[in-house]
């Protein structure tokens, strides 16, 4: 029997490339802490500590996600919605600055300290460098610092600023506000931005717009979202 030759990624880990990327892919996908990943595994007879699995989900979850991030630069939408939440961290308020597309992709995220337009404009730069493009029209609430930055760095884009048009950003905000309970707190400023930064494009991978999509539609956009994951993951090979 002819052994398939181990991809380079995986290369010095004990354990096959389908186990690991079992062990990822829950993790970021669902609200799981790491000792429940720990948990699933051991169901099905797979020995790994938690400790083991925050390691993966570091190592090969940032490669995954930085996979996913070039497959859809410039394939997402051209409608920006722009939103801030407060998260304490170790008795300190951080700013967690996210921007959505019309369909609920995550374009961006960023931890900071200021709620400001200082912190805007760093966003808006960020999405900029990301998206590599202007968006056709910027939404936001009410919060005077975003129409401060946008005059400064995209004047020409029309901006709409209304609590009500903002749903859609806010509601981005919820997957991190239930793993911020199953984690009991992020433990720095650092900690919350790497977690962001593998979460979201793997989050963006899955999502699938409910909306008049007929289910048999839906189940189809699921399966070539499972297969996009197995290709990204390198399970073809192993």
């Amino acid at each position: 029997m002819t052994r398939l030759a181990r991809d380079p990624l995986y290369r010095r880990h004990r354990f096959p490339a389908g186990v690991i990327a079992h062990a990822v892919w829950p993790y970021f996908r669902f609200p799981l802490s790491l000792r429940m990943v720990e948990d699933l595994l051991a169901e099905r007879g797979i020995m790994v500590s938690h400790q083991t699995v925050r390691l993966w989900a570091e190592k090969f979850g940032r490669h995954f996600a930085n996979e996913i991030r070039r497959r859809s630069a410039g394939k997402l939408g051209d409608k920006w919605h722009l939103d801030e939440v407060v998260i304490t961290i170790q008795g300190k308020k951080h700013w967690l600055w996210r921007a959505v597309d019309q369909d609920g992709f995550v374009l961006d995220a960023l931890v900071q300290s200021r709620r400001n337009a200082k912190a805007a404009k760093r966003l808006m730069r960020k999405l900029l460098k990301g998206q590599g493009h202007l968006p056709r029209v910027m939404i936001t609430d009410k919060l005077r610092s975003y129409g401060a930055a946008k005059r400064d760095i995209m004047p020409g884009v029309e901006h709409r600023s209304h609590k009500g048009l903002n749903n859609r950003a806010e509601n981005s905000h919820q997957p991190i506000r239930r793993r911020e309970r199953i984690m009991k707190r992020f433990k720095s400023a650092g900690h919350l931005q790497r977690f962001v930064s593998i979460h979201d494009p793997i989050a963006n991978l899955v999502h699938i717009p409910r909306h008049d999509i007929p289910s048999a539609h839906h189940r189809e956009l699921r399966a070539t979202a499972i297969q996009l994951w197995s290709d990204i993951a390198r399970l073809h090979a192993n």
